[in-house]
């Protein structure tokens, strides 16, 4: 398999690839989640719980579609081999838009953990500018071609989980049962708490369809792609839950729960002295850069695939070195504009209003993705289908859509409206490149970008993988 400049495809081994979902789930919302959920009490514990075997769910079905579709796009290939061109486009758009939305915010949190590490001061522009040396680092990696993206990702996982996994081993000798507090905080029921404490920490496991997004640059993509989104969405759960349970068998519950540092304050609480802060900082940045630099390739995937089939810009469907540039530029610079805003307008407005829109966002191509393994299961010929693996693909696929499903409900009424709106305005972009495309019989067969017929892609019925 050849790329546009004759250098080979399909880069990243399964070490890789496991790195790549782990570091796109683990970004710098970790550092704060143990504060965040404190006040429900220990309870939230077991939402972690819950949420993990939901999120593995999804995990397996994406390794699933992987084998019967093991193409760069993930659920936008999924979604438009079993719904036709509108879903996968609605697919592509929603996560498109998602990630570089995302990658701004990101950028701005990870400017107050820069400053906890460099011991600098703060001003409006001195911020902008590390916030935007953020995005761009992670972009010239990416432009440099995929091996160097694997490169970044593997460092960058390794170096922010040798610390918090150190903290989390380290709190088991300091653990104290008298800091844990009660197991239902506030005076409510223990099924309030979950799902309260749940509605939190749902999205700490955006991130699982990472694999399946960059499948046409995994090696032995059938069994890699399923392989890695489960190792790494258990890699994720282990750091999460680990990590959690060490801070709040360290830190009293009363400071835990008004704790803007929690990782840090369990460091000062086990070893003593100030230099917890500056450890836990410096994880924290090298997550947000390494997150960072997943989530732009994931920010040009999506666009790519979109571009192959004649449903995004044909600029997007070219890559140098293996990397999609038009996509990683336009993330970047759309990132970027979001950035700025936020410095200029403050901390409200409209950089918040998107910020909200990714919470619903990242659900939607999970939803058509789940919804599109039941489709290929229900479409396949039960003479060839084994009785237990079928059973067993439909209730992960069911359960993938009851998890992505409650992702949808747990985002809110604002997130969800503000969403689709958004998601709806990406109508008007698929009438017009629907309009741009040869009609069917046109020329030699609507020829995507890569040089294949898109209605020859359309036209095979998909095959149930028994």
């Amino acid at each position: 398999m050849q790329e546009t400049d004759g250098t080979p495809a399909r880069r990243f081994g399964l070490p890789t690839a496991i790195c790549l979902v782990m570091g796109n789930i683990i970004g710098g919302g970790i550092f704060l989640l143990p504060a965040s959920v404190a006040p429900f009490g220990t309870v939230s514990l077991l939402a972690f719980g819950v949420l993990t075997i939901g999120a593995i769910a999804l995990a397996l079905v994406f390794g699933r579609l992987a084998e019967r579709h093991p193409h760069t796009g993930g659920p936008y290939v999924y979604a438009r081999a079993a719904f036709g061109d509108f879903a996968g486009f609605l697919s592509a758009w929603s996560y498109w838009t998602m990630t570089w939305v995302s990658n701004a915010a990101l950028a701005v949190a990870g400017v107050g953990y820069f400053h906890v590490l460099t011991g600098g001061s703060s001003s409006k522009g001195t911020d902008l500018a590390i916030a935007l040396l953020m995005l761009w680092l992670p972009a010239l990696a990416n432009l440099a071609g995929t091996r160097w993206v694997g490169v970044v990702q593997v460092v960058s996982t390794v170096l922010k989980f040798v610390p918090l996994f150190f903290v989390a081993v380290a709190g088991l000798f300091f653990f104290d049962p008298k800091n844990l507090g009660s197991f239902s905080e506030g005076g409510g029921s223990w099924a309030s708490g979950l799902s309260a404490s749940a509605a939190i920490l749902l999205y700490s496991y955006i991130g699982v369809e990472s694999a399946a997004m960059s499948a046409g640059e995994v090696r032995d993509p059938e069994h890699n792609v399923g392989r890695a989104s489960v190792f790494g969405t258990i890699g994720a759960a282990v750091v999460y839950l680990l990590g959690t349970v060490a801070v709040f068998g360290t830190v009293a519950h009363d400071k835990l729960a008004k704790s803007t540092a929690p990782f840090s304050d369990a460091v000062d609480a086990m070893f003593g002295g100030e230099w917890g802060g500056t450890l836990i900082a410096f994880a924290a940045v090298v997550s947000i850069v390494g997150a960072l630099n997943g989530w732009t390739l994931m920010s040009a995937q999506m666009p790519y695939a979109a571009a192959k089939d004649g449903l995004f810009p044909a600029m997007f469907g070219k890559k140098r070195r293996g990397v999609p540039t038009a996509g990683v530029i336009a993330a970047a610079v759309l990132a970027s504009l979001l950035t700025i805003i936020n410095y200029v307008s403050g901390s409200g407005g409209v950089f918040e209003i998107l910020v909200l829109i990714t919470t619903f966002s990242a659900t939607v191509p999970y939803l058509l993705a789940t919804a599109a393994q039941v489709y290929f299961l229900l479409r396949g010929e039960r003479d060839k289908v084994h009785a237990g693996r079928f059973t067993r693909d439909m209730v992960f696929a069911l359960g993938g859509f009851g998890f992505s499903f409650w992702l949808v409900a747990g985002a809110g009424y604002a997130a969800v409206y503000q969403g689709g709106l958004f998601l709806f305005a990406g109508i008007l972009v698929y009438a017009w490149m629907a309009a741009r495309r040869p009609a069917a019989g046109e020329g030699d067969g609507a020829a995507d970008g890569a040089g294949e017929p898109v209605a020859a892609e359309k036209s095979a019925e998909p095959e149930l993988v028994a």
